[in-house]
């Protein structure tokens, strides 16, 4: 998975072909590290059609708000840098991410 920070989210998420999936984590969130397993499962899966990516909102806060990631953890799929679909919060399970990256690839 690869890690995007402030510097480097614009030419591998917004700037990129195809569908780039963010996972919008923070240091102190526990939801969110233990989702990580899943979304790390889903890339094996969907990896040949979806870019996996991860953005630490904590050092990146600025970024986070100007794409309204307001609460975490988050889930966000991408084509050709438009937001197609979230899953946030307690509707971030791996099936309700399954389901987006399906619904829209």
């Amino acid at each position: 998975m690869l890690v995007v920070d402030k510097d480097t989210f614009q030419q591998e998420v917004l700037d990129a072909n195809g569908f780039v999936l963010v996972d919008y984590f923070g240091d102190g969130c526990e939801p969110c590290k233990a989702l990580l397993p899943d979304i790390e499962a889903l890339e094996e899966q969907y990896g040949e059609q979806v870019k996996f990516t991860k953005l630490n909102t904590s050092k990146a806060r600025r970024l986070a708000i100007g794409q309204r990631v307001l609460g975490l953890p988050t889930v966000v799929l991408y084509k050709n840098g438009e937001k197609m679909e979230e899953v946030v919060k307690d509707d971030a399970t791996k099936a309700s991410i399954a389901a987006m990256i399906v619904k829209n690839i």
